[in-house]
């Protein structure tokens, strides 16, 4: 990747909007996109059950933004201070 704001982090960004941590599996972070998937996955699923849908599907969301930024946020292999 060339770093933050790359073409590269926007296609992440795009794929996280659609399936949760398909961004990180294309950027090569394993654990991130299963993290993703499972968790965001998980939350809208309980929130199909109308029970648990005012706990889990704001939850979801927040979830799901969050791996959308954290894929256009990624700035590979550099050494951060």
């Amino acid at each position: 990747m060339a770093g933050q704001g790359s073409g590269g982090n926007v296609i992440a960004a795009i794929g996280n909007f659609f399936i949760p941590g398909l961004g990180h599996l294309v950027q090569g972070r394993i654990l991130g996109a299963l993290f993703f998937f499972i968790v965001v996955g998980a939350c809208y699923a309980l929130a199909a059950t109308v029970v648990l849908w005012i706990l889990f599907a704001p939850l979801g969301l927040i979830f799901h933004i969050w791996s959308i930024i954290s894929a256009a946020r990624y700035r590979g292999s550099e050494v951060r201070l």
